[in-house]
């Protein structure tokens, strides 16, 4: 999958790692970037086109797939977190709000837009994730198992959309410096280098895109004797 003159539209393209990708895709002689978020009036990159998108709202996909019918590449990128453990009072609510936005929005655009690409020669789509697609230790453990959710549904769609020649793209990284990880007291990779690192593996045909140091060790650190997933022993 090529950058240079392909249509793309990304999902929470108004900040942060969404606002990122719009720049460094025009920066690679993208054709047309679509720029989706719930409030169009928030977008005011230069180049870009605005469209009016919540991926929790059918309505509003329905009405991106009428006005980004040329659509080559697709970036779910739009997601949200919260800190907190499974055994607070209000988990549920907090996962239900997590896997409106993080899984069913990725299977709303999914299902959406694979006609799309298909019509357009196939195309790809680049699915953003997270390190704790692997790893859960209580901090954002509603926002963990969504991604871990999104992964599976990402995993499947490669198996589902490769007679129709569509590039499923997964992308892994630790805390990104962007509002999302605001509160956490971690390193952090800028959104820059992120969107960087993505459409390098993008364009190199990779499946999975693990994105910085950390990552790349927690997802070797899967097969270790002692996981990466379970916690430190005593």
């Amino acid at each position: 999958m090529k950058i240079d003159n392909a249509t793309v539209l990304v999902t929470g393209a108004n900040r942060g790692i969404g606002l990122a990708f719009a720049r460094e895709l025009l920066a690679r002689g993208a054709r047309k970037v679509y720029a989706g978020a719930r409030d169009p009036a928030s977008i005011t990159l230069p180049g870009v086109e605005a469209i009016r998108l919540d991926v929790t709202k059918p309505a509003d996909v329905a009405a991106a797939v009428a006005k980004a019918s040329d659509v080559t590449l697709v970036i779910n990128n739009a997601g949200i977190a919260e800190v907190g453990g499974f055994l607070a009072a209000d988990s549920e609510a907090v996962a239900r709000r997590m896997f409106e936005t993080n899984f069913f929005g990725v299977l709303r655009m999914s299902q959406a837009f694979a006609p799309v690409l298909k019509a357009n020669g196939g195309g790809a789509f680049l699915n953003v994730l997270s390190i704790v697609t692997w790893i859960n230790a209580g901090l954002l453990a509603p926002y963990a198992a969504s991604k871990s959710a999104a992964w599976s549904l990402t995993n499947s769609l490669r198996h589902e959309l490769q007679a129709q020649g569509t590039q499923v793209t997964a992308l892994h990284m630790a805390f990104v410096d962007t509002d999302l990880a605001r509160g956490i007291d971690a390193p952090k990779t800028s959104a820059e280098d992120i969107a960087k690192s993505a459409l390098d593996g993008l364009e190199a045909g990779q499946d999975e895109v693990l994105a910085d140091d950390r990552t790349r060790s927690i997802k070797q650190g899967l097969v270790a004797a002692v996981p990466s997933y379970m916690p430190p022993r005593a």
